[in-house]
């Protein structure tokens, strides 16, 4: 087993608040993509359309990407994600597959069964992972070089469109569309190809149901156990304005007893309803948790009239994140719906300095 004993990250979170990037859907909505730039040669035949699934682009517009990975970088980014929210079997079947309800028909284990089973799929989520993956890999290495200051790649883990907490079926409480080892099988698969591809961490993200995030912590540690390798696991979780995960309803301190068997790297809260309403589910995180905090909301609550389409600014987020560090709340930093790379350089620099949040014993779980 090549066991990480301490991540150079780990370093880092001793002496300051690490940065991470903000929002890449955001973002690619600043370049004025359309449905042909999407699709470009390779889907242009495909009867849905794709425009909402971003992950695509890594594929068919890979110089878009790249000079997001780098405008984020030479905003302070220490840590970048890899453009794979949804690069799942299960959540790639939403473009790609007729949705059986359009047709009288239902949505259940024998349809995701066929999913997790599908060539064409399985194979679109290791391409799109993988080649996700190099591409930060080869963007923070670039970086990370000309300033001399190391950067790293979380390979991006996303919740899913399904749910394993919750029914469905109004009718049928019992009832649920998918697997427990459906959901942890994709996940394998999906955590596979973002180590092939150079991840240096795993970031179970926006988690709204706690199930499925169990799922994706049990396939990680069986691609551990079973590959020889393992990799450092960041976890985050959106909350609602009661503080509950916002479909398995947990409290905060419920969601870390339930995910510290793990021993992340970090925990933490991102998404949500921007930074003013998750304070106070952030600050009993930090209590309670004995690990690294992270912290990346969104940009306040949606706003169509808004050029990012959330209310916060750059000015905005810099001042809530400064005043979460001031409070020695958080770890690790950044932003999450509606954060552009004006953003984070601005968060960034509001948090240098700042001292980080006390870590307990050597700080970080091995």
């Amino acid at each position: 087993m090549n066991k990480i004993h301490q991540h150079p990250l780990e370093k880092i979170l001793e002496s300051r608040i690490a940065i991470l990037d903000g929002a890449m859907g955001t973002t690619i909505r600043t370049y004025g993509m359309k449905e042909a730039d999407i699709r470009g040669e390779r889907f242009r035949d495909s009867t849905k359309d794709l425009l909402n699934n971003g992950d695509l682009f890594t594929l068919t517009q890979p110089e878009m990407i790249g000079d997001i990975h780098r405008r984020f970088l030479e905003a302070g980014a220490d840590i970048i994600e890899t453009n794979t929210f949804g690069a799942t079997s299960i959540t790639q079947s939403e473009f790609f597959v007729d949705d059986p309800r359009e047709h009288g028909g239902r949505k259940n284990p024998e349809f995701y069964q066929k999913i997790i089973e599908d060539p064409f799929l399985n194979n679109l989520a290791w391409e799109i992972n993988e080649k996700s993956a190099r591409q930060c890999r080869a963007w923070a290495d670039r970086v990370g070089t000309a300033t001399g200051r190391q950067r790293f790649v979380a390979g991006s883990i996303g919740p899913l469109t399904v749910s394993l907490s919750n029914s469905p079926d109004a009718e049928d409480a019992g009832f649920r569309m998918v697997t427990f080892d459906q959901v942890r099988a994709a996940y394998k698969q999906q955590v596979r190809a973002l180590i092939a591809g150079g991840s240096d961490l795993l970031l179970v993200e926006t988690i709204f149901d706690s199930l499925n995030a169990k799922a994706a912590l049990v396939g990680i540690r069986e691609v551990f156990d079973e590959d020889g390798k393992e990799l450092p696991i960041m976890i985050s979780a959106a909350v609602g304005r009661g503080g509950e995960t916002l479909i398995s309803a947990q409290t905060t301190e419920a969601f870390w007893n339930a995910m510290q068997h793990a021993k992340p790297l970090s925990v933490g809260l991102n998404c949500s309803l921007g930074p003013d309403l998750m304070y106070p589910f952030l600050s009993e995180l930090a209590e309670k948790a004995d690990v690294a905090i992270s912290c990346y909301p969104n940009a306040g609550l949606p706003n169509p009239l808004s050029e990012t389409g959330f209310d916060l600014g750059p000015a905005d987020m810099a001042r809530y994140l400064g005043n979460f560090a001031k409070d020695g709340l958080i770890n690790i930093a950044g932003g999450c719906c509606g954060n552009t790379p004006e953003h984070i350089a601005a968060i960034a620099k509001a948090l240098e300095g700042v001292a980080p949040r006390k870590l307990s014993g050597s700080g970080v779980a091995a």
